[in-house]
């Protein structure tokens, strides 16, 4: 059996001296380390949170900027078009005027022509009438 006598107060001794060095020893040590890394963890996690805050406002000010070049850009097409548009139409004006003045002098042209072939066919018609009526007349007319 267990007997209670002074080598219990020995054995309480040396557990408190044992646990006394191995609080210095180890422990302090041990608990100074996880303080350390759950601070370095804790401050790693502190700044993705800052570096992820900051892309996510740096993303935000891409997207405001690339929305505003986008307007830009149409605006600036609906311009260009807006240009390119009366740009056609005045020399489509002038192609159809140009266009007008070349049919007007082809016109003019054709009529005089017709006119002088009209008088040369009527000369002829002349001169041809009075050859066959000179021919069924038998006699000069």
């Amino acid at each position: 059996m267990i007997k209670v006598d002074w080598t219990i107060w020995l054995q309480f001794a040396n557990f408190f001296i044992l646990m006394a060095a191995l609080n210095f020893i180890l422990y302090r040590p041990l608990r100074g380390m996880l303080n350390r890394r759950r601070e370095t963890i804790d401050g790693s996690h502190a700044r993705a949170k800052e570096l992820e805050a900051s892309i996510n406002e740096k993303m935000e000010r891409y997207q405001q900027q690339l929305q505003a070049a986008k307007v830009k850009g149409n605006e600036e097409r609906a311009e260009m078009r807006k240009a390119a548009a009366a740009d056609e139409a005045t020399i489509l004006g002038q192609a159809q005027n140009k266009a007008a003045a070349q049919l007007q002098e082809i016109k003019t042209r054709v009529a005089g022509e017709a006119d002088a072939a009209g008088k040369i066919l009527k000369k002829e018609a002349n001169a041809l009438a009075s050859q066959i009526a000179s021919k069924i007349l038998g006699r000069a007319v």
